[in-house]
């Protein structure tokens, strides 16, 4: 079984939001949205030459992807954004379904997080904007939170 195909099929498992495989290793997450991608980021994880497996994929995931040095990407859902950024970097890219934009949570209108990097053509510089509207999506959260309780 290929690394693509064991990250895939664990997702599939519907544990995790999140799988990546290479060789005798296999990281697993149950983070939701860009969390899981931002975490091994910021650990420094080596993810170089990883096959991913992820529930949703759009162009701040994808440009996190490239960051990051992996092979292949499949998503369950996948923006046309996603797969031609992943293409553009040599990144195999498959998924069960393809859409045209990703949505937010509520389903209300675009993530967020392809908001932030909706003008951004760099991986590091979409890295930073991801981090700061992550930030701000807290400290947004934290103050609804403080309000709720007075």
């Amino acid at each position: 079984m290929s690394d693509l195909e064991r990250a895939k099929s664990l997702l599939a498992g519907g544990q995790y939001t999140c799988v990546l495989c290479k060789d005798d290793v296999t990281l697993t997450s149950t983070l939701t949205g860009i969390q899981p991608m931002v975490h091994y980021l910021q650990k420094q994880t080596d993810l170089q030459g990883f096959s991913a497996a992820d529930k949703i994929v759009g162009k701040a995931a994808a440009m996190l992807f490239v960051l990051a040095g992996v092979k292949a990407v499949y998503a369950t859902v996948m923006s046309m954004d996603a797969i031609a950024i992943l293409k553009q970097n040599n990144i195999a890219a498959s998924c069960a379904v393809q859409t045209k934009e990703i949505l937010n949570r509520k389903g209300t209108g675009i993530c967020p997080m392809e908001q932030a990097v909706q003008n951004i053509q760099q991986p590091e510089a979409a890295y930073a904007a991801v981090q700061t509207k992550l930030q701000q999506l807290q400290h947004t959260k934290s103050n609804k939170t403080e309000e709720k309780r007075t």
